[in-house]
């Protein structure tokens, strides 16, 4: 299949496990459905993103007007506006916007589709310190809105804002922001679910899946960028 014929074994088969584990969560545990789409829509489009392409975006849209109302479902209501109104828009600008930038046939390096760019010790300062700040005023926000968990929802949203910002505009140090985000949003949901009761146990494994794609998408962008590096020298 062209979909998948630039896939490594290690892509194929992270995939291929953790749906399968999705699709047996929804029978034995009685998983909800939309949770089962949003769960496996969402790593096809993570497992896209660490390989560089541009049709991450397509299931990103599916992925995240589906978690956007689960998350709502369970008062995570930073998770819910996150998603319904920053990521799914973000979905529309982050196909332009790579689009813009893409890699054409005769530069194309291992089949990316977007040109990598790094960030400067400068732009880690400034990114570190806007990020702290805004978690603290949203985390007071989430609080008089009466959410649950509302300062691990708070730093998962501003990282995961901060984060999309990066990957918009192409930097692998966006991946360092995901590890943290992913991390973060496992004890959101374990939290979430024994408050309520809940079974959507694949949110779980979607997150679990989500942070395996992001270590791996860190190591496969410096290698991008690094691999770039050389053909821009030679």
């Amino acid at each position: 299949m062209k979909f998948i014929k630039d896939w490594t074994t290690f892509e194929k088969s992270w995939l291929l496990i953790f749906t399968a584990v999705n699709i047996y969560l929804f029978f034995a545990w009685e998983d909800s459905f939309l949770g089962l789409v949003s769960s496996i829509t969402g790593m096809l489009c993570v497992v896209l993103v660490a390989k560089g392409k541009i049709s991450n975006y397509y299931f990103g849209i599916i992925q995240t007007s589906t978690y956007a109302y689960i998350a709502y479902t369970y008062g995570l209501y930073g998770e819910a506006m996150l998603n319904g109104l920053f990521y799914f828009p973000v979905q529309f600008i982050g196909i332009y916007m790579w689009r813009k930038n893409q890699i054409t046939d005769s530069e194309s390096v291992k089949g990316e589709d977007i040109p990598v760019q790094r960030l400067t010790k400068q732009g880690w300062v400034k990114l570190l310190a806007i990020v702290a700040v805004s978690i603290v005023v949203y985390g007071f926000f989430l609080k008089f809105l009466g959410g649950k968990s509302v300062w691990i929802d708070s730093a998962t949203n501003i990282l995961s804002i901060s984060a999309q910002i990066l990957m918009l505009k192409r930097f692998a140090e966006q991946w360092a922001l995901w590890i943290s985000v992913n991390v973060l949003s496992i004890f959101l949901w374990i939290g979430a679910l024994v408050s309520t009761g809940g079974n959507d146990i694949s949110m779980l494994v979607m997150w679990s899946a989500f942070l395996v794609n992001s270590i791996y998408g860190y190591i496969n962008w410096t290698k991008m960028a690094n691999r770039q590096d050389l053909e821009a020298a030679a």
